[in-house]
């Protein structure tokens, strides 16, 4: 059974890394297990033979849902992200709006009373929001090309890698959505897309953003720990912060394609689907009550 419960949960973490919006790291904190994905990715790296051995059984179990829903999504939700970008928007900005009052409701000892911290609330959006507003990938420019690597662009490229699983293991902005940002999102997806049907002259792009990835894991992990050990209140606030300029990133979204159209608007929002993300947010922390009710770990 703990086999199962953690493979739906690492198969949720990468429905919600594999798109932009909520982040994976957001997940793992509605569904109750942050901490201890944070604390075995910790282990792993720094802890002794015994907590590594722990922390790699766990982080297998996570890790193989994780890849069937990683997988599944890129196989289906290129196609669907280029095609009905306004629907799928919609769905994003659900994510996050009903998931910060779950965070808010999970992480009230730490915000309440604690409302001088309210600074790094307004960093986290500023940080989002400057980066999305200075994106040189924007819909008067064509979208990075991949194809022909060149020094700049394996430094560009493994750079980003480290900054979007940094975001994809903070409960905040999603890996994705500054993949998204950068002009990198459609590429990359696409890649492991043609690395899957067997076209392996993606591979050099796909080993400089794996390399990135590492990197990216090995120095946030610690910071990461630390942060919430130490400082849990600031860290709150920046994380709920992240969420909210990702809104901004969500909205902007569009103009990122390799095809590029105008960002979302009124005009354009669907508030079906906006609801729909709502229901699948509240679908997590009903499922979350019930795993902490049976103790599935």
């Amino acid at each position: 059974m703990s086999f199962i419960v953690n493979g739906f949960r690492g198969f949720c973490m990468a429905l919600a890394d594999s798109v932009p919006g909520v982040s994976g790291g957001t997940i793992a904190f509605i569904l109750g297990f942050y901490d201890k994905f944070i604390n075995s990715l910790d282990d792993l790296m720094y802890g002794n033979f015994k907590k590594k051995k722990e922390a790699l059984w766990y982080l297998l179990k996570l890790g193989i849902g994780w890849i069937i829903g990683m997988l599944g999504a890129i196989l289906v939700l290129t196609s669907l992200f280029e095609t009905h970008i306004y629907d799928v928007s919609s769905v994003f900005l659900g994510f996050i709006v009903f998931a910060l009052p779950l965070m808010i409701k999970e992480e009230k000892d730490s915000l309440k009373g604690k409302y001088k911290n309210i600074i790094f609330l307004l960093l986290g959006i500023a940080i989002v929001s400057l980066i999305t507003y200075l994106n040189p990938m924007n819909a008067s420019e064509s979208v990075v090309d991949i194809t022909n690597l060149n020094i700049g662009l394996i430094f560009y490229i493994f750079f980003a890698a480290m900054l979007a699983i940094s975001a994809m293991v903070l409960p905040g902005i999603s890996g994705s959505t500054l993949l998204l940002i950068f002009g990198l999102y459609i590429p990359i997806t696409n890649a492991i897309k043609e690395f899957i049907h067997l076209n392996f002259s993606y591979f050099p792009v796909l080993l400089i953003f794996g390399l990135g990835v590492l990197a990216g894991i090995f120095l946030v992990i610690r910071l990461i720990k630390l942060a919430l050990l130490k400082f849990r209140s600031e860290t709150i606030y920046l994380i709920l912060g992240l969420m909210i300029g990702s809104i901004y990133a969500i909205i902007m979204g569009p103009t990122t394609l390799e095809v590029p159209v105008e960002p979302l608007s009124w005009n354009h929002f669907s508030i079906l689907y906006f609801l729909l993300g709502g229901v699948v947010i509240f679908g997590l922390e009903y499922v979350k009550k019930i795993l902490k009710k049976k103790h599935l770990e």
